[in-house]
């Protein structure tokens, strides 16, 4: 059975960055579409990016497009986000999750991403 562990997130102030990492263990990643979603107090979870399981590709949401980025290193079987020029509406609990068939099966523990001055 596929385990998600996300990297420790952080405090980062308005404008900077920070590197999630998810992972994986139980299983390969290559073997799933994993995807990022985070979930802001009294909000409800979107997603934020994903990448496929078959050619890498990926997707992002408006709010993040240009600023983040996707990517997995299959020999260490992790995925990552890079999250730059980040605003205060980034702060968020963010997840890491893996998709068998239609749904999202296995997620991570979530970690706290806060973006204050």
């Amino acid at each position: 059975q596929l385990q998600l562990v996300e990297s420790r997130g952080g405090l980062v102030q308005p404008g900077g960055s920070l590197r999630l990492s998810c992972a994986a263990s139980g299983s390969t990643i290559n073997f799933y579409y994993i995807a990022w979603f985070r979930q802001a107090p009294g909000k409800e979870r979107e997603g934020v990016s994903c990448i496929s399981s078959s050619d890498g590709s990926t997707d992002y949401a408006d709010s993040v497009k240009g600023r983040f980025t996707i990517s997995r290193d299959t020999a260490k079987n992790v995925v990552y986000l890079q999250m730059n020029s980040l605003n205060p509406e980034d702060t968020a609990v963010y997840y890491c999750s893996a998709q068998v068939s239609t749904t999202w099966r296995y997620w991570g523990q979530g970690t706290q991403v806060t973006v204050s001055s």
